[in-house]
């Protein structure tokens, strides 16, 4: 009789520790979903919208989700300065300029790079743009300058724009700041695609390979330098260099728009460049809506403002910056007021 008693103990006890460990795995489990719910409720996710894969859009995304996340663990993150929100972003490859400007117009992005042709002609509703305005498109800073480049293959020995003529040219992808530079100054040289033998509509990380292996003879690409895939053209069988994009078609965009200026990609920039290499110009720029909210913008200014030297150890093309320029060049769309606010707390404006 004991033994049975026992022996019905030892089952009652072995019941009780399983329930006591279903309940304890439970409790676990309520707890980490519980800490996952708080991690999702204070972080939130945005997106920085690029460029190709190769061009230094890529990167200027990175770099400012690395700054903005390298404040976020900081001992002065925003927490302490009453933001109650943390932010994460992504900066994925994207088609460029125009892409990323009607990405954030549609409220699938919240920023983007874009070079400052672009979004004036977005914020004014004008070329691309045009009945297409998009008022809500707001500044946020520039960044590097971007010299328009037609980078051409040795054998094809094409010396000047005129030298495309009856050439296999890539005008870029649609949506692509390339491709509306492109156009604006074929336009303004007063010719179309059927000056050409025939054209592309290659993205800026297809380009080099096709040129590379002779399926090409040209390209336009407004970049930033020094940049490894200029380097790879430079390098490989094309032995591509840039031409001189000059003339008075060329000084009439120049005279004809803020936003355009002339460039010069040094001798020496990329191997076998023996001269310098004379063309027009754009500058880099992030831009946001005018929906987003302020803190966000503020945040993000911030990260990258106080951050700078390492900001600009990000890329080569970056070394250069000056905060006073970047609030100020190649602007057109009014400053969002979250960047208005950190420029006059730091007494940038």
């Amino acid at each position: 009789m004991l033994e049975l008693l026992y022996k019905n103990n030892d089952i009652e006890g072995e019941k009780m520790k399983k329930i006591i460990t279903s309940l304890s795995s439970a409790l676990l489990i309520l707890a980490a979903s519980l800490s996952l719910t708080s991690v999702a409720k204070s972080a939130e996710f945005f997106t920085i919208g690029t460029g190709g894969p190769t061009g230094v859009y890529l990167q200027t995304g990175n770099a400012i989700c690395k700054m903005l996340h390298k404040s976020a663990i900081a001992k002065e993150h925003g927490r302490k300065k009453g933001i109650d929100k943390a932010y994460r972003c992504t900066a994925p490859s994207t088609g460029g300029s125009n892409y990323n400007i009607g990405q954030i117009a549609a409220g699938e992005f919240q920023f983007g790079v874009a070079q400052s042709d672009w979004q004036y002609h977005a914020v004014n509703g004008s070329s691309k743009w045009e009945g297409k305005q998009y008022k809500g498109l707001r500044a946020v800073f520039s960044v590097h300058n971007e010299p328009f480049q037609i980078w051409a293959r040795k054998k094809a020995k094409i010396k000047d724009f005129a030298g495309l003529k009856g050439k296999v040219v890539n005008i870029g992808n649609p949506g692509s700041g390339q491709r509306g530079t492109m156009e604006e100054l074929m336009k303004a040289k007063g010719v179309d695609n059927s000056f050409f033998k025939s054209t592309t509509e290659l993205t800026s990380s297809e380009q080099v390979k096709a040129l590379c292996d002779g399926k090409i003879d040209a390209f336009g690409y407004s970049v930033g330098f020094p940049n490894g895939a200029m380097e790879q053209a430079a390098t490989c069988a094309a032995k591509a260099s840039p031409i001189n994009l000059t003339g008075p078609e060329v000084q009439g965009l120049i005279d004809g728009a803020d936003y355009y200026a002339k460039a010069v990609i040094p001798a020496g920039t990329y191997t076998g460049q023996k001269k310098d290499a004379t063309t027009f110009g754009v500058k880099a720029t992030v831009v946001t809506s005018n929906m987003v909210e302020s803190d966000l913008v503020y945040l993000v200014v911030k990260a990258v403002f106080e951050n700078f030297d390492d900001f600009k150890k990000q890329h080569p093309a970056f070394s250069s910056l000056k905060k006073e320029d970047m609030i100020a060049d190649g602007l057109s769309a009014p400053l969002h007021e979250g960047a208005k606010r950190y420029y006059k707390e730091a007494g940038l404006m």
